[in-house]
């Protein structure tokens, strides 16, 4: 008892000695330490204090805005953001007459192909986006970046860090300093420099805001956002006489035979707070009668239909007396009796009670879970791994995915009828992960084109479309005339039929060297670095192994720029010996392209794919062997990490822009412009609207 109360008043003076910051500590720094009463009552309190401090807050308001003497063109303006809407797709729906509200727009304002990022990445485009310049200046260039001491893989945009300091006490180890989690891309949003202006946004899911900054406004994290594991999305799947093991984004675990069902255990997050850094678990048993089937956990029981998803189930896991780490996970029974399989989703943070923040303020994400119920935080949360391991098949995926697209639908419009003035811009998912998944139907020149899967759901991918024309509808139906709406994407999609393993093809060139002549499994395991010059890691391109910047490197300053060269004119039109195709359209070199403080983070050759090729997943986290093209046989068919010219995103308006190109960067400095700013001069992007058409734009 005396342990437990000890525990408790050190964690909450833990909590008031890091106020104003969110207390938490693991996955990777992440277990929230305060209970759902704290953060409903910090809360109540913030909101107290809020409505207190209003009038003050007002009147300085007020006070700044008339200093500033800015006189915006426009009331609102409304960025709907559909990831991965591709120009030439929605021609030809448009065409059909299956987008009637998009031809529309496209006739009554615009409609233009929107040039993306180098790389075309979703992290790379969205970061654009948000700051208005190129990759050499916000810093990020993939999913993933090479740790240069190891040469393994982490995460590009955030960095998280363990309290400095932890108090011993017993097997638990109790901290008392903050930990860290950092916001790696650089440069600053157009939100928070309208921020600085006293004009409001609403931020929804726009990706690369994990962690979320503060700014005069509300957000709610995107991308990057991990799962309570820290992975970036790892589900877990049961059956009945399994060897259990590791499949490629989740875990297979065993089912035990018990009496009236089977028992097993529910993995959750590693225990930061003890000595051993356990894993935390659940116990659990899956019943069956002849009622049905029902799960049965510690302090719960879920009644389970056969190839139907639960609703949200919190999961509470005990890391120390007294302190639980909360999850949300949704449940499907894939199938019941003496072969019992059962699926669950990768364990989302809880927006209730976070255990990483995930918004701003912090009670954001509490505040729309109040309103809507549970809903997905992780930032990718659409199980794409589950549907390619076939642990989920097409029509369970599809039922998830159109799922989480109504949790934010409701967020969306909820937001669109609280922004009476400034901005709101929110990203959609569903656009690109559909397209990810179900591009083998579209495409005949896929080698799973003609697969029964491929031939039940050929309509995949129109649907989202046809879907797409019935979100604009209902949003053009709540703006008036001194609003304008801006429905974009970060890039287009194409076909990914064939894999290009760039290890090895560097291996076979001799810029990489391997210690075992068959090559190497993941993670460069058997890769000699003191005579390695150069290799690939993640989906963008290939890093030199330069001398003073990676542990064991080997190629000198003096040299980098002459095998940049090098490197780019071998790659460039790399044909496949099997189908005769060029693979790679172009090969860039990053230093020409590319500009910036932050350029030298950058793969230095950016490899531009053609249609149809991509990286292949093996070569992706390091693999090498002697097969450097190879067939794309996944669920994942669809993909738009190629070439930049060849997949160009949409933008449409709801003005006239007399501007026959865009770039994704041109929308930042286009939306301060709309609000009387002026764009930073570090900005690359430029405004597409003129001073005279802004005149037009505030006479409607």
């Amino acid at each position: 008892m005396k342990l437990r109360r000890s525990l408790l008043i050190l964690m909450a003076a833990s909590f008031l000695l890091s106020l104003p910051a969110n207390a938490y500590i693991g996955p990777g720094a992440g277990f929230a330490i305060l209970g759902s009463f704290m953060v409903f009552f910090l809360a109540i309190v913030a909101a107290f204090l809020s409505v207190l401090i209003f009038p003050i807050r007002f009147v300085i308001r007020f006070v700044q805005v008339k200093k500033q003497g800015n006189k915006p063109f426009v009331k609102r303006v409304v960025v709907l953001g559909l990831d991965g809407l591709d120009p030439m797709l929605a021609e030809r729906f448009m065409a059909e007459g299956k987008m009637p509200t998009f031809k529309k727009l496209s006739e009554s304002g615009s409609f233009l192909r929107l040039k993306t990022s180098l790389p075309a990445m979703s992290p790379v485009a969205w970061s654009c986006f948000a700051t208005g310049v190129n990759p050499g200046k916000h810093n990020i260039f993939d999913f993933l970046t090479p740790d240069r001491n190891s040469y393994l893989p982490v995460l590009s945009s955030t960095k998280i860090r363990d309290p400095a300091r932890v108090l011993k006490l017993g097997r638990y180890r109790i901290p008392i300093s903050k930990p860290t989690i950092q916001l790696l891309r650089k440069s600053q949003p157009f939100w928070k420099i309208l921020g600085d202006h006293w004009i409001f946004s609403h931020i929804i899911r726009v990706p690369i805001t994990f962690p979320p900054e503060p700014f005069y406004g509300a957000q709610l994290s995107a991308m990057c956002v991990p799962d309570l594991r820290g992975s970036q999305g790892s589900f877990t799947y049961w059956r009945a006489a399994s060897a259990g093991g590791k499949h490629t984004g989740g875990l297979e675990l065993t089912l035990e035979k018990s009496d009236g069902g089977w028992k097993g255990y529910l993995p959750g997050p590693e225990n930061t707070l003890s000595k051993d850094r356990e894993e935390l678990r659940l116990n659990f048993e899956l019943k069956t009668n002849g009622k049905g089937s029902q799960l049965v956990l510690p302090d719960q029981k879920i009644e389970l239909e056969e190839r139907k998803y639960t609703d949200w189930i919190t999961l509470k896991f005990k890391a120390a007396p007294g302190i639980k780490v909360s999850g949300l996970v949704k449940f499907m029974l894939l199938k019941a009796g003496d072969a019992a399989e059962l699926y669950m989703t990768p364990i989302n943070l809880d927006p209730e009670q976070p255990a990483m923040p995930i918004s701003y303020p912090g009670f954001y994400a509490t505040y729309l879970a109040k309103l809507f119920g549970s809903f997905a935080t992780l930032g990718l949360a659409e199980d794409t791994w589950a549907l390619n391991e076939r642990v989920l098949d097409e029509e369970a995926f599809l039922k998830q995915t159109w799922d989480f697209y109504e949790e934010r639908e409701k967020m969306f419009f909820h937001c669109l009828s609280r922004t009476r003035k400034g901005v709101l811009a929110i990203v959609f998912d569903h656009t690109d992960r559909i397209q990810h998944t179900f591009f083998r139907c579209l495409d005949p020149g896929h080698p799973l084109y003609n697969s029964e899967e491929a031939k039940k759901y050929r309509d995949a991918i129109e649907q989202v479309y046809v879907k797409a024309d019935g979100l604009l509808a209902r949003t053009l139906a709540q703006l008036g005339q001194k609003d304008l709406l801006f429905v974009m994407s970060d890039h287009g999609f194409k076909s990914f039929r064939r894999g290009v393993n760039l290890n090895s093809w560097l291996w076979k060139e001799g810029y990489l060297v391997c210690k075992d002549p068959k090559g190497s499994a993941e993670m460069f395991s058997e890769v000699d670095w003191t005579r390695t010059r150069a290799y690939a890691l993640g989906l963008s391109g290939i890093y030199l192994n330069l001398k003073g910047r990676e542990k064991s490197g080997v190629v000198e300053k003096s040299e980098a720029a002459g095998l940049r060269k090098e490197l780019c004119e071998k790659l460039t039109g790399l044909k496949d010996p099997q189908t005769g195709e060029v693979a790679i359209t172009k090969a860039y070199d990053a230093y020409e392209h590319l500009s910036g403080p932050y350029v030298g983070n950058a793969p230095e050759v950016l490899v531009g794919y053609n249609i149809g090729f991509r990286m292949d997943w093996d070569g992706t986290l390091g693999a090498v062997s002697d097969q450097v093209f190879s067939e794309n046989l996944k669920s994942w068919s669809g993909d738009h990490c190629i070439d930049p010219a060849l997949v160009p995103g949409v933008l449409f308006s709801s003005v006239k822009l007399k501007t026959n190109e865009a770039w994704i960067g041109d929308l930042a400095p286009t939306i301060l412009r709309l609000f009387d700013l002026a764009a930073p001069a570090y900005m690359d992007g430029k405004s597409l609207l003129s001073d005279s058409e802004l005149k037009e734009v505030s006479k409607r």
